[in-house]
């Protein structure tokens, strides 16, 4: 298992993305590249490296590219340029029965809206990756043993033969968590997998992620919107247009509007709320 390289990913979507890439890399804005052409810019100019074994953090506000950027690292969206390296080799070159082993033997991936089976039980949810592996039926019944092992990891022994429907929301994301742990892939992408939950149940998903981290040392990309639903682990990395000064150095510009907003909220926070005894204090 090695690092994640991406090199000046850029995605635009639209019908010829291709013949804007000179205008996005000279600096056009997402708002003036859609006025004028009908073409929407998800990545720009992208370059990181995600450590194997570590969970690596994509912090940023709706919109921003978070999911665009983490659905690149299975080819789930393909760029419009750049390079994608595991282990030193562009997965962008592989032909198409090389990615289907790639995304099947290397990746797993927790939705944020669980993207359960719902015709399946909690255990055939759990052993659906490794069973599209599965040679045969002593395989596929071993599998079924490795899901009971990690449904009892993640709190949910007991609830084999139940259906998501059955279960409350924490516990239907419990159900994705232990589907994408079965299969014993190397990098695992997590996109907003938490944001869905109330909040005490997502520190409990976060904090039971932390502790497995520590023993399995998967390589995680954990997609979140803000910094506090984002606890896990790791290095992050926020969100940008990126842009390079005279002397070729990169530089980061980050909006003033989160900022602001942020400022704005906690400003309402120290605010007195409203008084409903007319203004005087109780005896």
């Amino acid at each position: 298992m090695g690092d994640i390289v991406l090199r000046k990913v850029t995605k635009i979507f639209g019908p010829t993305p291709a013949r804007l890439l000179d205008r996005v890399r000279a600096g056009v804005t997402k708002e003036e590249l859609l006025a004028q052409t009908g073409h929407t810019i998800g990545v720009r100019d992208v370059s990181l490296t995600i450590e194997a074994g570590k969970c690596f953090v994509v912090m940023g506000l709706s919109g921003s590219g978070k999911s665009t950027l983490v659905r690149h690292l299975n080819r789930l969206i393909e760029p419009t340029a750049g390079e994608i390296l595991f282990d030193g080799k562009d997965i962008l070159r592989l032909d198409p029965e090389a990615l289907r082993r790639f995304r099947r033997d290397r990746t797993s991936m927790v939705f944020q809206r669980f993207a359960l089976f719902p015709h399946k039980t909690v255990l055939e949810n759990v052993a659906y990756g490794l069973n599209v592996q599965a040679r045969d039926r002593a395989e596929r019944r071993a599998n079924l043993e490795t899901a009971r092992r990690w449904i009892e990891r993640v709190g949910l022994a007991g609830y084999e033969a139940q259906y998501p429907s059955q279960l409350s929301g924490g516990m239907q994301q419990r159900v994705g968590l232990a589907r994408a742990l079965a299969t014993d892939a190397e990098v695992m992408l997590m996109d907003e997998a938490f944001s869905a939950l109330d909040p005490l149940i997502r520190r409990e998903m976060q904090d039971q992620l932390i502790r497995l981290q520590t023993e399995l040392h998967r390589t995680i990309v954990f997609i979140t919107p803000r910094p506090g639903r984002g606890a896990a682990p790791g290095r992050s990395h926020r969100d940008h247009e990126r842009r390079r000064d005279r002397a070729g150095r990169q530089r980061r510009r980050y909006p003033a509007a989160p900022r602001n907003r942020v400022r704005r909220a906690l400003h309402r926070g120290r605010q007195p709320g409203p008084r409903t005894d007319g203004g005087r204090s109780a005896a």
